[in-house]
């Protein structure tokens, strides 16, 4: 079915180009033997002016009867000019085959009746319609207007070309009398797209081969199949060879003669080659950018807007080219190149390796005793573009080899070897069909000194180099010259670098070549930056203009040689012996300088070990010493003098300075060894629990972690130890994070009482082993630690005396009977080392607010004096410490007037402490922390009765819903206790605090007899409904009676919830 299908496809198409062969033949006939025709025309000019604007509209096929009626009935003669460019204009709005050849016959009809005048014309036009774009105009405009100038150049030129190639068939455009216009066709197309660097002039060599492939390059096919076989499939038999590749015909009713066809044919499959090639190309800087966006994706965790948006550009352009590529190769029934077989995305996942493209490098970059640093490193200094791709061998100064021409020789007879005998077949096979028709061909050596027609080249534009501004377009080859070294210092990237080189191919000459090795060299002092790229740029030059390595070496050689007269000058000359040092440590790295003279360079420094040659071995270790210690040919001696110099630094006396560049040096160049990072292997639970905690947990996730985590097998030991590991290491959450957990750990306790006091030990436990240890790597997990601490103390998980106790170690651990002394030598706690005050700050940051009335505010008010003076024992404190210890006050107590010196610090300690001693003495300060923290506990609760139903339930919408009510555990000691009531002590207390409660010191109360403050008494504690209840129901005398009895004891019990009182 299949192959009856695409016989009968084949027929179609061959039915199709012999009738368009017939009419092409027709037409070429008339054109060429033109009928005299009466001069006696309409002259009118308001039907001239009707017919020019009419052309210029359109040529198509809708107006074409119009048009050739008017061009029969009007003289025409005095406007040939107007009607050529008009037909220009026309041309371009021809979109279809139909309207192509309305367009021809128009212009023919023209042709037949001013062969002399309209057609010269014409083709100057027509020339200029399809010329080349001009270089300098484009490059003076911006990216995007270069793209869209070019998309309309296209656009325009497309209609032009396809009657152009017409025009050639039927006689209009002629090489010579009696020739066709193949010749001027190619001449055409060749200058198109020779002119070419960017290939946007690929689309028109597309429709060009697609409508004339068959007339012009004498290709014909069957179009069974668009896929071209391998070459081992090329031994097949004849009729199986003949169905699927193209034949040359060289029958008498060719239209274009043979030699024009075979020329034509070799320079078109010419730059098919040169397209190959930038396709290959194009598809390895693809994956190599795939690859580095892989990278940076790894590194940073995300691809950066600007590289993604460059990849995306470099992707649409591979697009586009590929699909050119693959028009081209169905065209010319020619082979695609063979590009990369494995996938980007397995490229790009061998990111360390490096397997693909280099494998022998592979293990040498990426080890830690390569020669390079990175892979980015290697492809800078390895990675040279060669110019004979984008640039011709003309140019460059290549001589083709004598064996390369030979073999070149010998192609091309067996190819007109193979051609005589597919021609010879098919002769035969005709006689045997009793249809005999007489060939003429050519002898293939007639046309030797016609195949000498150079290839075009996408990548030599005339004119080479932009100009600096659109206002100023260099011409000559010194302009150019003098453009592109001025370029030169704003390109800092490879791209720019290689553009440069390629533009500079263009301009080579022996006094170009001088005039860049003397800007190359003349550096200024200050844009060392510029020495690696500079380098690069000598590179990719030296393979084909060696001199400019060779120059630019000797210059810096004997700029060296001078210096090292010159060593007495230290300071003036020390720029400039960085710039030579760099220079040629980087012209080494590409190979330019050659290894005997680095290498007696770094001799001649190392016989005079002293002053500024310590600082250019230095220099030259950091610059090259890794590349020429890990190089084969240099390996060896290199080596021998890194010995020697390291027994000299060890003999000879340095300062410190010089010291430090030895060794930074050194080692940069020869790293140590070191074992690789072994990965740490975690099972799935550990990780999962990690994902939660570090990754999921936020303000509105934390009841969903809280519910899996509760999920979890509690009774598994590694669930636990995981989960105990996880919450008390608050150094790996976000900082932000730390309140979040000791949140999750407040809800935990309710189910696991035992987990949440094992977090407070051990955090307890942190705190006090940084004391202990003050170790300078862990002041940022003790922050983190400190941090957590506070926060547990917000959530209830445990007491003000343990911050309280905390707060005291910190400014009292370490010193003698715990007492700091002004200048004080303690090894844990030196004067310089203000760590202890970052976190007493941060501990009052966290939960200071909270010691705002009772007891517990006295006791803060304590513990600021004595930090104060703590802080007065110090070194005036930095400027950042100074600021946070202000913030830390003016959030605790914003009206404490602090102490100036130490003296005064000093005086307000022995104060502070003799009143707690007398406070301690009286027995006033017992029993008051239990009250203050109930309060702290309970106070919130209190408040919110108060407040309305609909406040309660906004804030409730907007925030996360309480914890659950903490259940009470009696332990194990309470449940044990044969006396479940009161102590002897307990009794006291309360009796002391009912004390206070009844009694009032200030002055106004003792103005008060017994009576009346027992009034006052029931009048301001007892409720108002319960005092009118006493009054109605005359419950005073009975309540007498009652209290008379010995048996009973009547009361009343006051409680209060906030600021709600209750009695029962």
């Amino acid at each position: 079915m299949d192959s009856t299908a695409n016989g009968a496809q084949s027929t179609i198409k061959s039915e199709d180009e012999r009738v368009r062969l017939l009419k092409r033949t027709a037409l070429r006939e008339v054109n060429l033997n033109p009928s005299m025709q009466d001069t006696s025309k309409d002259s009118s000019l308001k039907r001239h002016t009707a017919l020019i604007k009419r052309i210029r509209q359109s040529l198509a096929v809708e107006g074409r009867d119009q048009i050739l009626k008017e061009i029969d009935l009007l003289s025409l003669g005095k406007y040939i000019d107007e009607i050529a460019g008009a037909v220009v204009e026309g041309i371009s709005r021809c979109k279809t085959e139909r309207d192509v050849w309305a367009a021809v016959e128009i212009i023919s009809s023209l042709h037949q009746r001013f062969v002399t005048t309209f057609t010269p014309a014409l083709l100057v036009a027509l020339s200029s319609a399809i010329s080349a774009p001009n270089r300098a105009a484009l490059n003076a405009l911006t990216t995007e207007q270069r793209e869209r100038e070019e998309n309309s150049r296209v656009i325009r030129q497309r209609p032009v070309v396809r009657v152009c190639s017409e025009l050639a068939l039927v006689g209009v455009i002629k090489d010579s009398p009696g020739r066709s216009g193949g010749e001027w066709m190619m001449k055409a197309m060749k200058e198109l797209l020779s002119n070419d660097p960017g290939l946007t002039s690929l689309p028109l060599l597309t429709t060009f081969l697609k409508s004339y492939s068959r007339p012009y390059l004498g290709i014909t096919g069957s179009t069974s199949s668009k896929q071209v076989p391998s070459k081992s499939n090329t031994s097949v038999g004849g009729a199986e060879s003949d169905a699927t590749y193209p034949s040359l015909t060289g029958g008498p009713d060719e239209l274009v003669e043979q030699d024009i066809r075979d020329r034509f044919k070799r320079m078109v499959e010419g730059y098919y080659d040169t397209v190959c090639k930038k396709l290959v190309i194009e598809h390895k800087r693809l994956q190599e950018q795939d690859k580095r966006n892989h990278e940076a994706y790894i590194r940073s965790g995300e691809i950066f807007e600007d590289r993604q948006q460059a990849y995306e550009k470099m992707t649409k352009g591979y697009e586009k080219l590929l699909s050119s590529c693959q028009a081209l190769s169905e065209q010319l029934y020619l082979p695609l190149p063979p590009l990369p077989t494995i996938s980007q995305k397995s490229d790009s996942i061998l990111i360390g390796s490096n397997n693909l493209n280099h494998p022998e490098d592979a293990d040498e970059i990426m080890s830690t005793g390569g020669k390079w640093e990175d892979e980015e490193e290697r492809r800078f200094y390895e990675d040279v573009q060669d110019l004979k791709d984008f640039a011709p061998s003309s140019v460059l100064g290549i001589d083709v080899p004598e064996q390369e021409e030979h073999e070149e020789t010998e192609k091309q007879r067996l190819d007109r070897e193979e051609e005589e005998v597919k021609k010879l077949e098919e002769e035969l096979h005709k006689l045997e069909q009793n249809v005999i028709e007489p060939t003429t061909w050519n002898s293939p050596l007639d046309n030797d000194d016609e195949d000498d027609v150079p290839t075009p080249t996408p990548q030599t534009p005339k004119v080479a180099t932009p100009p600096l501004s659109p206002h100023m377009a260099p011409q000559g080859p010194s302009q150019l010259l003098t453009a592109l070294l001025l370029r030169l210092p704003d390109a800092t990237n490879r791209a720019l670098m290689d553009q440069a080189a390629i533009d500079f191919a263009f301009l080579n000459s022996k006094a170009a070549r001088k005039r860049l090795v003397k800007f190359l060299a003349q550096v200024p002092k200050n844009r060392t930056d510029l020495l690696p790229h500079y380098s690069r740029l000598v590179a990719t030059l030296n393979k084909y203009m060696p001199d400019v390595g060779t120059d630019l070496v000797a210059i810096l050689d004997e700029e060296f040689r001078y210096l090292q007269r010159k060593k007495n000058v230290v300071k003036e000359l020390a720029e400039v012996r960085l710039k030579n040092i760099t220079y040629l440590s980087n012209l080494t790295k590409f190979r330019i300088v050659p290894f005997h003279l680095i290498l007696h360079i770094f001799k001649v420094c190392l016989d005079d070990f002293s002053g500024v040659n310590i600082e250019n071995i230095a220099l030259l270790l950091e610059g090259c010493g890794r590349f020429l210690l890990r190089t084969e040919e240099t390996s060896q001696r290199f080596g021998t003098m890194l010995e020697l110099m390291r027994r000299k630094q060890s003999l000879q006396h340095f300062d410190q300075r010089q010291l430090l560049l030895l060794e930074n040096a050194y080692y940069q160049c020869n790293p140590p060894e070191r074992v690789p990072r072994q990965k740490k292997h975690r099972s799935n639970m550990e990780l999962f629990i990690r994902h939660l905690v570090y990754d999921v947990l936020s303000k509105k996730t934390i009841d969903k972690v809280l519910k899996l985590i509760r999920k979890l097998d509690w009774d598994n030991d590694e669930v636990r130890l995981t989960l105990h590991k996880v919450f008390t290491k608050p150094w790996k959450f976000t900082y932000g994070n730390v309140c979040l957990m000791a949140m999750l750990t407040n809800d935990l306790q309710r189910y696991r009482p035992a987990f949440a006091i094992a977090v407070v030990d051990q955090v307890l436990e942190d705190v006090r082993r940084g004391l202990e240890q003050n170790v300078y790597s862990t002041n940022q997990r003790r922050l983190a630690v400190m941090k957590y601490l506070g926060e547990l103390y917000i959530y209830r998980l445990l007491s003000s005396g343990i911050i309280f106790d905390t707060l005291w170690s910190l400014v009292m651990f370490g010193h003698p009977d715990g007492r700091p002394i002004p200048k004080k030598l303690v090894p844990l706690d030196m004067p310089d080392d203000f760590f202890r005050v970052r976190l007493v700050c941060v501990l009052l940051d966290t939960c200071g607010m909270c010691f705002d009335r009772g007891t517990q505010k006295r006791k803060l008010d304590n513990f600021l004096v004595f930090f104060q003076y703590y802080i007065h024992c110090k070194d005036p404190l930095p400027l950042d410490v100074d600021f946070m210890v202000s913030d830390s006050f003016e959030a605790v107590r914003p009206k404490l007037q602090l102490a100036k010196t130490i003296e005064e610090a000093a005086v307000a300690v022995d104060e502070m402490f003799s009143a707690a001693y007398q406070n301690t003495a009286l027995g006033d300060d017992s029993g008051d922390d239990s009250e203050d923290e109930g309060e702290r506990l309970h106070g919130d609760e209190g408040e919110g009765e108060e407040e309305d139903d609909a406040a309660d339930q906004t804030s409730q919408s907007n925030e996360r819903a309480p914890s659950p009510d903490q259940e009470v555990v009696l332990s194990a000691s309470n449940s044990m206790q044969d006396n479940l009531g009161p102590s002897e002590e307990a009794e006291a207390e309360f009796a002391k605090e009912l004390a206070k409660m009844v009694t009032d010191t200030s002055g106004d109360s003792r103005k008060v007899d017994k009576k009346t403050a027992l009034a006052l008494w029931d009048s301001s504690v007892l409720p108002p409904t319960v005092r009118r209840k006493k009054i109605e129901d005359g419950d005073e005398e009975n309540e007498l009676s009652e209290l008379n009895r010995p048996d009973i004891m009547a009361f009343t019990v006051l409680t209060k919830r906030g600021n709600k009182q209750h009695v029962r």
